[in-house]
């Protein structure tokens, strides 16, 4: 089952980041994923591999494909293919990081006073005073574009909605993004952040919580949690189970503006 649990999920981000791009271009094992408008952003201007590349041609693929960006970005979504191509893309100056792909396995139970469905205005200023926190240094138009760039996501499924939890003065204190598409059975949680201000409230479970609700009739519901940090420990108490590992490679070329994932 979790194979084929796997298989679904990299279905989905695949074509989530392709629906999602301003301009997709087809190369072997996947797709360069671009958007101009938010250039700082290396989730929005990357290779997905989806596929089976060439693993000693990949770096020159990003090259060819990523050169007019000061960053390159590979992710790749299966596991023994993202095992295969370490090698030549450490070699060639790459880190290499990995991404738990996590499934829900436990009862949803439903929130005390559930999370709040906003639009992207109502979220732009708790965005970017959190990023001012991640990143102070920072340009202001990096930091523009972190926080806008998630109107793109909107198109990346059937529905996107932005959950947040406001405090009593009514400043959203804990946001995250919900992916839902009927058609492939499928939810995927992303992105749950509690600004520094407002933690140890509760906030991040109510997230969960309703997202969990919204999701509970879409078969599959996952997240991606990073390994060395203790967030998929939080998961793994709420009902989440590691079935495999997706791979991201990064490399900075040149001097630019800071950029981000």
């Amino acid at each position: 089952m979790s194979a084929r649990d796997l298989q679904r999920i990299a279905a989905f981000r695949a074509s989530f980041a392709r629906r999602q791009a301003a301009v997709v271009t087809e190369v072997p094992g996947g797709a360069a994923v671009l958007d101009p408008g938010y250039s700082a952003s290396h989730e929005h201007n990357q290779l997905v591999i989806d596929g089976t590349p060439t693993p000693s041609a990949l770096a020159a693929l990003a090259d060819t494909t990523l050169g007019h960006l000061p960053f390159r970005r590979i992710t790749v979504l299966d596991d023994a293919v993202g095992n295969a191509c370490a090698p030549a893309l450490t070699a060639a100056g790459y880190g290499h990081e990995t991404e738990l792909v996590m499934t829900f396995n436990g009862t949803a139970a439903p929130p005390g006073a559930p999370a709040q469905t906003v639009a992207l205005a109502e979220l732009r200023a708790a965005l970017i005073r959190q990023l001012r926190v991640w990143m102070p240094h920072a340009e202001d138009v990096v930091v523009n574009q972190l926080a806008d760039r998630r109107s793109a996501r909107l198109r990346g499924a059937e529905q996107v909605h932005f959950l947040a939890v406001r405090d009593e003065n009514g400043i959203v204190g804990s946001w995250a993004d919900l992916y839902l598409d009927a058609t492939q059975g499928i939810a995927q949680i992303e992105d749950v952040i509690t600004a520094d201000t407002h933690v140890r409230r509760g906030y991040a479970d109510t997230i969960l919580a309703t997202a969990l609700q919204h999701g509970s009739g879409y078969g599959l519901v996952f997240l991606l949690a990073d390994p060395d940090d203790w967030p998929h420990a939080w998961y793994t108490r709420r009902g989440f189970t590691p079935i495999g590992r997706s791979h991201v490679f990064t490399r900075t070329t040149t001097p630019g503006p800071r950029s981000a994932d």
